[in-house]
Parts: C-alpha cells; sequence; structure tokens
C-alpha cells in the first residue's frame, strides 16, 4: 500500500484512482469524452482522488496486469478494479452519497436523454468523405443540435410560474437539468465540445449563433473549473480526428 493509500485509509475516505488516456506527450490528458465524463463526475462528487495518464503506445506492464485488455478510462475504488464507464458512474453514485457528497443524478429524466444522437451524426458526418452525401449528414446533424437547442430553451417544470400569465418564457438554465452540473451533462459536454472543435477545424462548420440555447449551455460549461480542468487541450482534440476526419472527394 502507498504512503497516499495508507494516508487516504487513516483519513477515513475511499482510496481512488482514476486512468485516464494520455496525451500526445505520454504525460497531459487525451482525447476521450468517456475519461473526461469519469473525471468530472469524481471531481464534481469533491472526493479526494487521484488521476494517471496511460500512454496506449507505451503501456506499462503493472497496468496492463492490473487491468488486462482494458484501455482507459478504468479506476480503482479501494484497491478493486472497475472497468466499465456506465457501470461507474451508478457505482460512485450508489458508494459516494450525502451528506458526505453530492447526488449528481438528474431530477428530470428528460435531461439524460437531452442531445443523445449528437456524437453519432457527428461521428458520421466527420468520417464521410463522400461529398454526395455531406450535405445530408450535415442537416442530419443540424437537426440533433436544433433538438438539444430547443430542450436548452424551453423550461424545466420548476422555472414555469403557474400563476403567471400570457406566454411561458424561454429558460434561461445554464445545464440540462438546472443551474448545476449532472451525470448528464458530464456524458454529453465531453462530447459537444469535441464535435465544435473537429468541424471547425476539419468542415469549416460552426454551431450556428442562432443556437442561443446551445451557446448559453457551452459557455456556462467554459465558465466551470469541473469542466475545463478535465477537458484536453484543443491540440489534443484535433490531433485525434487528423486521420479521422475525412477529405470530401
Amino acid at each position: 500500500m502507498s504512503w497516499y493509500d495508507t494516508a487516504i485509509k487513516k483519513l477515513g475516505f475511499p482510496s481512488i484512482e482514476l486512468f485516464v488516456k494520455a496525451g500526445s506527450d505520454g504525460e497531459s490528458i487525451g482525447n476521450c469524452p468517456f475519461s473526461q465524463r469519469l473525471f468530472m463526475i469524481l471531481w464534481l462528487k469533491g472526493v479526494i482522488f487521484s488521476v494517471t495518464t496511460v500512454d496506449l503506445k507505451r503501456k506499462p506492464t503493472d497496468l496492463q496486469d492490473l487491468a488486462p485488455g482494458t484501455n482507459p478510462p478504468f479506476m480503482t475504488f479501494n484497491g478493486e478494479v472497475k472497468v466499465d464507464v456506465n457501470k461507474i458512474e451508478e457505482f460512485l453514485e450508489e458508494k459516494l452519497t450525502p451528506p458526505c457528497y453530492p447526488k449528481l443524478a438528474p431530477k428530470h429524466p428528460e435531461a439524460n436523454t437531452a442531445g443523445i444522437d449528437i456524437f453519432s451524426k457527428f461521428s458520421a458526418y466527420i468520417k464521410n468523405q463522400r461529398k454526395d452525401i455531406n450535405d445530408v449528414l450535415e442537416k442530419a446533424l443540424m437537426k440533433s443540435l436544433w433538438r438539444l437547442d430547443s430542450f436548452m430553451r424551453t423550461p424545466l417544470s420548476e422555472e414555469i410560474d403557474a400563476d403567471a400569465s400570457g406566454d411561458v418564457p424561454e429558460s434561461c438554465r445554464s445545464f440540462l437539468d438546472g443551474p448545476e452540473l449532472t451525470l448528464a451533462d458530464c456524458n454529453l459536454l465531453p462530447k459537444l465540445h469535441i464535435l465544435k472543435v473537429v468541424c471547425q477545424k476539419y468542415r469549416s462548420f460552426e454551431i450556428p449563433a442562432e443556437m442561443t440555447g446551445v451557446w448559453r449551455y457551452l459557455k456556462c460549461a467554459y465558465q466551470r473549473e469541473e469542466f475545463t480542468n478535465t477537458c484536453p487541450a484543443e491540440r489534443e482534440i484535433e490531433l485525434a480526428y487528423v486521420n479521422v476526419a475525412k477529405r470530401i472527394i
């Protein structure tokens, strides 16, 4: 047991180590929305944890032994290895509970499905190299983005004043479920940021300014350290897609 684990155990805290994909230098945070998702969750929980970046080109033998056949992200919790992202999320929400740690599950079920197909539409669009279907794929991506924009502009139940008369005003909330980040945001925001960076770099495509709900969402995320400090550098995102983003021919 390391000095870190010993100290944490004495304090009564769980010993948690998160393993994430390393960047091109083998040390910094690499492009991986699933790694950032777990990184954000642990940060938001306010738990003490350590982070180890894993260079996939030179994966250390001890890590191969720790989680054989598994690429990051994965985690150890009091020495027990956890390897499935969805199961890790469920496990952390179950183990790290109030009053010591905040609950991160959204109050509104619809927050979990907002923007659910955006990343798949983005992937199809960015990997395509056929000119004849580029417009179709771009329109499909735009349709998904507009659905997210509509969701962000539509007020949640607690934002509606039942006694007020006239039209219901647009929502001005910061995140999917309200004013605070939840598990739903930890899933969607890393993917939405990748989309913004990659589409601008390789397709000269930008999220339209008219999508005020989407832009408010992103700008609020960029003001939160839980997002910015767990996010890879834009150069890492661009490098990750240099051979993925296909030229239109």
